[in-house]
């Protein structure tokens, strides 16, 4: 059974397919950089937010999106990490220093 969508075989846009069909492997991905679900949906959901925001044009001019996906999405879970380093670990301690404690 097709769907109603028009001419094209499935009626969903190949850029469409090529990123839903890489969400699973970019959740994995990212959650083995980054060692938590929640924040590696995160990261994943703003990769996806990068490729929307591009034009069609720009989309199409991508070679392999699924490369483009995973570099993003690399990139996002190593500035998350990078972050994550420059806070303070201890919340509510109020020291924001290092968490080894002096004297």
């Amino acid at each position: 059974m097709t769907t109603p969508a028009g001419s094209g075989g499935d009626g969903l846009d190949p850029g469409l397919n090529a990123i839903m069909g890489e969400r699973r492997r970019l959740i994995n991905l990212a959650y083995r950089m980054l060692g938590s679900l929640a924040e590696a949906e995160d990261a994943v959901q703003e990769t996806y937010a990068r490729w929307y925001a591009m034009s069609a044009q720009r989309q199409e001019a991508i070679e392999s999106p699924s490369a483009w996906l995973t570099t993003v999405a690399s990139r996002i879970c190593l500035d998350l990490l990078g972050s994550a380093r420059a806070r303070p670990s201890g919340a509510g301690t109020g020291s924001g220093g290092p968490p080894g404690r002096a004297g």
